[in-house]
């Protein structure tokens, strides 16, 4: 699998053209801050979520009252990207449609991923681009997984998420078959903290869908920690992979080296869902000519 890697005194990362997704972020010492992607867990590093986020009920979208197959997150991850543009310390990917493409989505798009550090910074800018006459519906969400716990030292129990506003909302739940029931799940939340344990995702994915915060801070103790921003998605999950067990409904054995902080601008179908693709929670619609622009910014915090 082909990579680039971009650099400066800060940080790297390097990104799969497969998917344009990070698979490494390192800080000036070498440590890896991101998901070592075992796979007895889980063997990604931060797929690209496009052009739907979660699943679909049965697995299609609905599109002028015809279906179309949709796997789980939709199909960019696993595409490989033209690079359009490098240098040392950035990067640009593109997608765009083809026939392959237009089995699951029957639209004309450009998708672009641009990687850009900046001091202690990593970017991460979604592109999606209409090139049509028509409007474009769709949906994007960003899944990176972190480190956890960190390369600092401190315990796995004693990392946490801070979050930059109150969030007082109850968060929605995942079904069985991983579209949103319409049952809701009171917050985990003490004040704006959520204590990260492994009990919390043995249901599923713990998911927001108003979020009011625009970032989180994801870290343990005084060690040095990530503010992921997150200014454009107005949804958030927060996951690991955990291994249930039968006997005491928690978890057998320690759960993934990871915790993935996901910024969303869409979710999975409503339980039982049968409308429109572009009538579903989270899609957006990108003009003729136009681009819709969904940023991430990871910084490392000392």
């Amino acid at each position: 699998m082909t990579h680039t890697t971009i650099t400066n005194a800060h940080l790297s990362a390097t990104i799969a053209h497969h998917g344009a997704e990070l698979v490494s972020l390192r800080d000036p010492n070498g440590a890896e801050l991101m998901t070592d992607a075992d796979p007895a867990f889980w063997p990604k590093h931060a797929p690209i979520l496009f052009p739907v986020v979660g699943v679909t009920n049965g697995g299609v979208i609905r599109v002028d009252a015809c279906e179309y197959p949709m796997p789980k997150h939709g199909f960019a991850r696993d595409h490989a990207f033209e690079v359009v543009e490098a240098g040392p310390s950035h990067v640009t990917f593109a997608l765009i449609d083809s026939a392959e493409t237009r089995i699951h989505y029957p639209f004309a798009f450009r998708l672009e991923l641009a990687f850009r550090l900046t001091d202690a910074t990593l970017d991460i800018e979604a592109r999606i681009i209409n090139p049509a006459a028509a409007e474009l519906p769709a949906s994007f969400g960003f899944h990176p997984a972190f480190a956890w716990p960190l390369p600092y030292g401190a315990p796995r129990a004693d990392h946490g998420i801070v979050f930059s506003a109150d969030e007082p909302d109850a968060l929605r739940t995942i079904a069985p078959d991983g579209t949103i029931a319409p049952e809701t799940a009171r917050s985990p939340l003490t004040g704006r903290t959520l204590a990260l344990a492994d009990d919390l995702f043995v249901p599923d994915a713990l998911v927001w869908d108003h979020i009011r915060s625009d970032s989180v801070t994801y870290g343990a103790g005084e060690g040095p920690s990530l503010r992921i921003d997150f200014p454009e998605t107005p949804m958030l999950g927060i996951w690991t992979k955990v291994f249930p067990s039968d006997a005491t409904g928690g978890v057998e054995g320690p759960g993934a080296r990871f915790v993935c902080v996901e910024p969303w601008h869409g979710i999975a179908d409503p339980s039982g869902y049968t409308g429109e693709y572009r009538d579903k929670p989270g899609v957006f619609t990108v003009a003729p000519g136009e681009a819709k622009h969904i940023a991430m910014r990871v910084t490392l915090v000392p």
